[in-house]
């Protein structure tokens, strides 16, 4: 459900419970899967319906399976493209560069903010947490540790996933075997960390399609800051905290480098952990072109997600 035209203090208040953050350990994982970064696996891509959005639209999920029997540990991909456009196929060279290694990688459809506002693709990608879990093993995957992987947007979505697991509003699309499912680590490239801040970035940059974006996204326009990752951390809501690995370009002019690093600081400030790394010379959507500091990146998260899988 969307939230109703209401003060912005209504809006502080529901998504925030004051107190301290809860830092979580690593949940217990199968012995036998591990992830090896070297590894090369043949890949079989498959597409499936996961669900039907409230206008009709039919979501598909993109399935990297590696061959062989697995169990392969799980990463849903959730894709960018500022709330308002891209698909499931935004990140498929970097969804490839992870299968390939051995992981069942799934990439999702999300709902665009000019079929529905803010939360819709939350929605969207809360039921997709719990679909996978309950249908990894079907492609040899995993189920008891997944991990999220976001780009640009797609990474705001998944901060709010995982710091609000358990949020009503987030898990609102009814999944019956999994009410409720916490991504175990989150890996992304240039998250919106910061939603505010950028949009006046935008703004001071006359960027129009970027605040149009934001407009379109952010209804009633409040949610801009109830739904702000660095506004919630700074709020000091009861978060839980998720290992992550955060990818950011030197100069990227959509999502300032000092805004994100303000996150990383605060997000480890409030007990998290928070792999952080800028790529000098690198633009927000470095990893869409071959190169050096893509297969850095490549070999960046395949190693986060090994450290998370094996330990």
């Amino acid at each position: 459900m969307l939230y109703d035209p209401i003060k912005r203090r209504d809006f502080l208040h529901a998504g925030a419970t004051a107190g301290l953050a809860t830092l979580v350990a690593p949940s217990a994982f199968a012995a036998a899967t591990r992830y090896d970064p070297a590894a090369k696996f043949d890949l079989t891509v498959s597409e499936v319906e996961y669900r039907v959005s409230a206008k009709g639209r039919s979501l598909q999920a993109r399935i990297y399976q590696p061959s062989g029997p697995g169990p392969f540990p799980v990463v849903l991909d959730l894709h960018g493209g500022a709330w308002n456009a891209k698909d499931r196929h935004a990140e498929e060279p970097f969804d490839r560069a992870i299968a390939g290694a051995g992981a069942l990688v799934v990439a999702v459809d999300l709902t665009l903010a000019p079929q529905a506002p803010y939360p819709a693709c939350v929605q969207d990608a809360s039921y997709a947490l719990r679909w996978l879990k309950a249908k990894a093993k079907t492609w040899n995957g995993d189920p008891s540790r997944i991990g999220l992987f976001g780009s640009s947007s797609g990474g705001h979505v998944a901060e709010l996933l995982a710091l609000r697991p358990a949020d009503a509003r987030y898990n609102a699309i009814a999944f019956a075997s999994s009410p409720i499912v916490s991504p175990d680590y989150v890996l992304m490239r240039s998250p919106i960390s910061n939603t505010f801040a950028r949009f006046e970035n935008a703004q001071a940059r006359k960027v129009d399609s970027m605040i149009k974006s934001n407009t379109t996204f952010f209804v009633p326009w409040e949610s801009i800051h109830e739904a702000n990752p660095q506004e919630i951390l700074d709020r000091k809501e009861k978060v839980t905290l998720r290992p992550f690995l955060i990818m950011q370009g030197a100069l990227d002019n959509n999502m300032l480098p000092a805004f994100q690093t303000k996150f990383v600081q605060t997000y480890r400030a409030a007990g998290g952990s928070c792999d952080y790394t800028i790529f000098k010379g690198c633009e927000h959507e470095w990893v869409a072109k071959p190169g050096p500091d893509t297969a850095r990146a490549h070999e960046m998260a395949k190693a986060f997600i090994a450290r998370h899988v094996n330990a």
